[in-house]
């Protein structure tokens, strides 16, 4: 790359960081300057699902605003850290390289990996050995470092690949379908019980045995629901145009003709 494209990137980079900077000043916005970290936490959650959001689309412009509407989330927790004499966007910055330098050994050092597996591998052992060299008493599980924050599908996922990586997996997929079948079971038998307890466990049962399966067949259950979703609201959406009326007064009938109308609409 050009030393003239790196630095329009740095520029580009500065005056956000300057601007960023200056809404928080005296003088600056109102609004910015009554944030703290805990204020702004909703927020990023926010940015980040509509990056994703923009990324399914396949919305390249959709895509770089809501980059950039996390980036300034980001740059203005550092500038609120600054402000309080802690860390910096400098240390934030710097410490990541040096992560991503010490992380990927196969890249910057000497270490061979053959595939992913086994960057995926080295990873976590580099890991575990930080939390050694810190000194500090800290979770030395498989599972750790998966946010109990993260959506519910999304970090069952998590945890079932870190446990895999610890040997904790099944060896074919033929295990997972029949733990699926094995937990609908229980699950239809809990239902007929009426012990709304049992179900609600059963129904966990049966959703992270779900994801296990799709972790097993190279497949993100997160994902995949969400596909389903928009799916589902679509053919709502269709659904509801095609009666003329309010869905709450039309038959059974009614809705099930133009639900498949929906599903016929879409080739």
């Amino acid at each position: 790359m050009s030393n003239d494209a790196n630095g329009a990137k740095l520029e580009a980079l500065r005056r956000l960081i300057e601007t960023v900077a200056r809404l928080r000043e005296p003088g600056g916005c109102p609004w910015d300057r009554a944030q703290t970290m805990h204020t702004l936490s909703p927020y990023v959650l926010e940015e980040a699902h509509e990056v994703v959001e923009a990324i399914e689309h396949g919305d390249v412009p959709k895509i770089r605003e809501e980059l950039g509407d996390l980036l300034m989330n980001v740059l203005m927790l550092c500038r609120m850290s600054e402000e309080a004499n802690g860390f910096t966007i400098t240390e934030v910055a710097g410490e990541m390289v040096d992560k991503l330098v010490r992380r990927h050994p196969h890249v910057f050092g000497d270490v061979q990996a053959a595939d992913v597996q086994q960057v995926l591998a080295n990873w976590e052992a580099i890991k575990q050995s930080e939390r050694k060299a810190k000194g500090v008493a800290e979770d030395s599980s498989a599972l750790a470092g998966v946010p109990a924050s993260m959506p519910a599908l999304l970090r069952a996922s998590r945890l079932g690949e870190k446990a895999a990586r610890a040997g904790f997996d099944w060896p074919s997929v033929a295990e997972p379908l029949a733990k699926v079948d094995e937990e609908w079971r229980e699950l239809r038998g809990a239902v007929s019980s009426g012990a709304k307890d049992r179900i609600e466990d059963e129904l966990g049962d049966t959703l992270f045995a779900l994801v296990a399966l799709a972790r097993r067949l190279d497949l993100n259950a997160e994902m995949a629901l969400r596909r389903t979703i928009a799916k589902f609201e679509t053919r709502f959406r269709f659904v509801e145009k095609d009666l003329g009326k309010p869905t709450r007064n039309a038959t059974i009938e009614e809705l099930l003709a133009s639900w498949q109308k929906a599903k016929s609409a879409e080739g």
